[in-house]
């Protein structure tokens, strides 16, 4: 009789001890948060378009979105400060130091722009991937559909660094479709640095052969508290592919991680890879990767490219 009431007194700490890890679990899921993109809603079709628009649009607005932790909530999208080394800064300064705002509005997304550790003991406060992408989403949606309700007639150019490729990408993916915040012909261009769903084939390439794709797509299908893993774009950029380029420097993880790396099949081509990812601070380093044979960086380049859009663009005639 006591052991029977010993073997009950086990069970009953056994199946309470798994009820509680259960909603542990559950609640981590939870509170780390799952990966909101709004699904695309087809565009109905626009009123005719105006001859003119207000005389405070620009002709262009350039939209850059920086990578993790180069940004945060309620920074000055004019002169963002949140990093002083963020990335993009190499980028949107010349812009705005080539062209007035009138002809070329350049923006920084301010979003979270973290990504926390899931396992980290004790937790590291950072906002989960998931909820910072997403967010991310939908403060660039959210500009880019402002600006296009306000100002019929002005044109885009579009550009994001590591976490904010894969936001500018999906965002471009949305309007290649038809399904986006602005028509695709009044996107300008697309450039993506360091994209994490980087295809190899979708887009122009710049710069070096680089033979793997973005590490979401090498981790195709990998769930964890707070980290969804997407894999490719369906569909690419669409009608935006030509416009599209893709900066990846080759042993960046982050754009030329081994394609399908959770396929036991391809766990020995993909072993010697990772000895290519250590200690390797290329991710870091866009600024004076050069991509072409005259020296020019990706981020000088991501400029020249952008000022040529700007230069050839239309000028709005206004109200």
């Amino acid at each position: 009789m006591v052991r029977t009431k010993q073997r009950r007194g086990r069970r009953i700490v056994v199946v309470g001890a798994l009820l509680v890890l259960a909603i542990v679990l559950v609640l981590w899921y939870m509170l780390a948060g799952r990966l909101d993109i709004p699904s695309p809603i087809p565009t109905p079709p626009g009123p005719e378009e105006p001859q003119s628009q207000p005389a405070s649009c620009p002709d262009v607005q350039v939209v850059a979105v920086p990578g993790t932790w180069e940004s945060a909530v309620g920074d000055d999208p004019y002169a963002p400060a949140a990093n002083p080394y963020s990335l993009m800064l190499n980028v949107t300064r010349p812009l705005q130091e080539r062209f007035d705002a009138q002809r070329a509005d350049v923006y920084t997304v301010p979003y979270v722009a973290q990504f926390s550790n899931p396992i980290a003991i004790p937790p590291d406060g950072q906002q989960s991937y998931n909820n910072s992408r997403s967010e991310g989403f939908a403060a660039t949606t959210d500009i880019l559909a402002r600006r296009s309700a306000e100002c019929p007639l002005t044109t885009y150019v579009l550009t994001g660094f590591s976490q904010g490729a894969v936001i500018v990408g999906d965002v471009a993916a949305q309007i290649g479709a038809g399904n986006g915040p602005v028509p695709a012909d009044r996107v300008l261009g697309v450039a993506l640095l360091a994209d994490g769903r980087r295809d190899g084939v979708s887009g122009t390439d710049i710069g070096a052969p680089v033979a793997g794709v973005g590490a979401e797509l090498s981790l195709d299908g990998l769930r964890l508290p707070g980290i969804t893993m997407t894999g490719a774009r369906p569909g690419g950029f669409g009608e935006l592919d030509d416009r599209t380029i893709q900066i990846c420097a080759p042993t960046d993880s982050i754009c030329d991680a081994p394609p399908n790396a959770l396929n036991p099949a391809n766990w020995m081509s993909a072993a010697p890879r990772l000895l290519e990812y250590v200690n390797n601070p290329i991710h870091a380093m866009y600024n004076t990767y050069v991509v072409d044979e005259n020296g020019t960086t990706a981020t000088q380049w991501i400029v020249n490219w952008a000022a040529e859009k700007i230069d050839a663009a239309p000028e709005p005639a206004e109200e």
